[in-house]
């Protein structure tokens, strides 16, 4: 897939660069995917220009675009939906947690059923809808944790990408994390949650992704996460072993 953020117009030239950077794995099409910086917060004049330029070339094959379930207004939703016709386009919504409590503490901006109306919108446009989870989210139990996996599953996102916490400098949670630690989710327990979590969803439903990557240079914990080899090899032996 050709990951890159959208910094200014030339969205091709953007391409081609991530193309490169993924030159030695040898793939000959492309997901241009959306992420940081772009999503649907842009005026729909804007994102019409960057994602038509996206689409337009014969390798990329589908949009992927990362955004919130409180930013898919009518006009952008017309949008997708135009853009869909012509290629397969995928929504990730960033939810995290059903559990209000939680997101009201991180300040997550709405509420459950702003993301249930977003999952039936996309999925009556019949774009591919997938659901980023947080586990470890402070003071979640477990119950918690995998209430929020039944109730994605139960809103019928059609793919999920799980998540563990991670404590990265600058952010809000730092602070939190520097005046009053506490406890974060060890390689062993995100493992099982995870093994849980997938057991837990119907067949139809595509896990996108085990564990996330966050910025090994600006992360303070849990180091576990830097070494991605071994937090798979963990999470698929807790599967096998589930």
């Amino acid at each position: 897939g050709g990951r890159f953020a959208v910094s200014g117009n030339d969205i091709l030239r953007q391409l081609e660069e991530a193309k490169r950077f993924v030159a030695h794995k040898g793939a000959e099409k492309y997901i241009a995917y959306f992420q940081a910086y772009s999503n649907t917060y842009a005026p729909v004049s804007k994102l019409r220009e960057i994602f038509f330029s996206a689409i337009q070339a014969e390798d990329i094959v589908a949009l992927d675009i990362a955004t919130r379930p409180d930013c898919l207004p009518p006009e952008v939703l017309s949008l997708l939906k135009e853009l869909h016709s012509i290629k397969p386009v995928i929504v990730e919504l960033g939810f995290q947690s059903s559990c209000e409590a939680t997101a009201e503490a991180f300040h997550r901006g709405y509420h459950n059923d702003v993301y249930l109306k977003a999952v039936k919108d996309l999925k009556d446009l019949g774009i591919h809808t997938v659901t980023h989870l947080i586990f470890g989210l402070p003071g979640e139990t477990e119950e918690q944790m995998l209430s929020s996996v039944q109730f994605v599953a139960d809103a019928g996102t059609d793919g999920v990408k799980f998540h563990v916490l991670n404590v990265l400098e600058g952010s809000l949670l730092a602070e939190e994390y520097r005046k009053n630690p506490f406890p974060l989710l060890s390689l062993e327990e995100y493992a099982a949650l995870v093994a849980k979590a997938v057991a837990m969803l119907p067949e139809s439903c595509v896990v996108h992704r085990l564990t996330g990557d966050g910025d090994k240079r600006i992360l303070i914990a849990p180091d576990w996460v830097k070494n991605k080899k071994k937090c798979l090899n963990t999470i698929n032996k807790a599967i096998v072993n589930l």
